[in-house]
């Protein structure tokens, strides 16, 4: 307990001095100036620990701030309790009266994270063969696995008209490597073919390295009030991924991904009472990819999805997720501090153990506290803690709302 509030003590101290400044007075028709604030992190959530280091951030405007929406960019570079390096460069940038949209996920991962095999029925702990799935012989359960992860995407969407609906094109680059998979030393497993390994030689990959380039078509309805931390409206986003060997692809494979979130105000006295609702879906359409690469909890681009459960907990070929908030404000005249209230669920499919969609489903709870540390563009510290099936749990520490 005492090093979590030493972590909030030291986290808004550094925020506040870093973001408690005066509102900026801007002038029409000038592109507002270029701020970036060096940021102290510190944060956790159960697939890294805790985490040390650096989260500089900018904002600026390309436009007039009346017609363009504010542009961000967040850095990372995080050391964790459990010896992993974290690099990271995620960006939103809206040109001249929102016109143009570009969205960047730059990542580099020194890494490990446990995984636990295919679909939504796996166990915690590590066993051979369970009575409940083929193929016999193959390793469920708990397996940890060290590797690294260089990720460049880069997308780019044209506004139609004067609407709020975009469409655009991108690239995606992960390339896996180094990997190895092992179990804890405790583990009293009887010896097996991890998962992964099985997975990925059944499939035609390989076991220690592998690439998956490709581009994508969007479209996106970008209607949200404050993207970082929205009170109303909505988000939606349709992007088909195609991965041909040409563009370096060990195998050709295309993905369907959907997601839509709905903010519902219910006070218009204080704009902080919201229902906020997410329904996310990843889905192989054809062909095969990579372990690493199957639809995963918390894979996500800002890693926000499946509270409650360790990053990567289930994997498929096939994802649904949903998740229900509800925000509120815990002061009569101030926004300062909120909390919450959430309820999430998430389904897997796959082919390997002949697990289908929606045929088990695993839920995640929690409750959180909310710290406003910039009122004009809500810039918000979260602390959550939530509670999966069958013991899991985690604390999770961040900037902004996990949706």
């Amino acid at each position: 307990m005492k090093y979590t509030l030493l972590a909030w003590f030291c986290l808004l101290f550094f925020c506040r001095s870093g973001f408690g400044q005066e509102p900026v007075q801007y002038t029409p028709n000038k592109i507002n100036q270029f701020k970036f604030v060096p940021l102290p992190a510190i944060g956790s959530n159960p697939a890294n620990g805790w985490m040390f280091g650096l989260a500089p951030s900018a904002t600026w405007y390309m436009g007039n701030p009346e017609n363009t929406k504010l542009s961000n960019l967040v850095g990372n570079i995080l050391y964790t309790t459990k010896k992993q390096w974290i690099f990271s460069v995620r960006s939103n940038i809206f040109l001249s009266e929102n016109d143009l949209i570009l969205v960047g996920d730059w990542r580099y991962l020194i890494t490990s994270q446990p995984t636990f095999g295919l679909g939504s029925s796996t166990p915690n702990d590590p066993t051979q063969d369970p009575s409940f799935r083929e193929p016999p012989g193959v390793l469920w359960g708990e397996q940890q696995m060290n590797f690294r992860l260089l990720r460049f995407y880069e997308t780019i969407l044209k506004r139609i008209s004067t609407s709020n609906w975009y469409l655009g094109l991108g690239y995606h680059l992960d390339i896996h490597s180094r990997i190895e998979s092992f179990l804890n030393e405790e583990s009293q497993a009887p010896e097996g073919v991890f998962t992964h390994d099985a997975y990925n030689i059944s499939n035609g990959f390989d076991t220690e390295r592998y690439v998956l380039s490709g581009f994508t078509l969007n479209a996106v309805y970008e209607n949200r009030d404050i993207p970082v931390s929205p009170y109303e409206r909505n988000f939606a986003l349709i992007s088909y991924k195609i991965n041909p060997t040409f563009l370096g692809s060990d195998q050709s494979s295309s993905t369907l991904l959907l997601d839509y979130r709905h903010y519902f105000n219910l006070s218009q006295t204080r704009k902080r009472h919201i229902l906020a609702l997410w329904g996310y879906g990843n889905f192989l359409v054809n062909g095969q990819l990579p372990y690493m690469n199957l639809p995963s909890l918390g894979w996500d681009m800002f890693s926000r999805s499946g509270r409650g459960y360790p990053q990567g907990r289930f994997r498929g070929e096939s994802m649904l997720y949903s998740e229900a908030e509800y925000r509120f404000p815990l002061q009569k005249g101030n926004e300062t501090f909120g909390g919450t209230v959430f309820l999430n669920a998430n389904s897997f499919g796959n082919e390997f153990n002949q697990e289908k969609l929606l045929e088990s489903v695993n839920f995640g709870y929690g409750v959180g506290l909310r710290v406003m540390i910039n009122k004009e563009n809500r810039t918000t510290i979260t602390a959550d803690y939530a509670f999966g099936r069958k013991g899991n749990s985690g604390f999770y520490l961040n900037i902004n709302e996990s949706f």
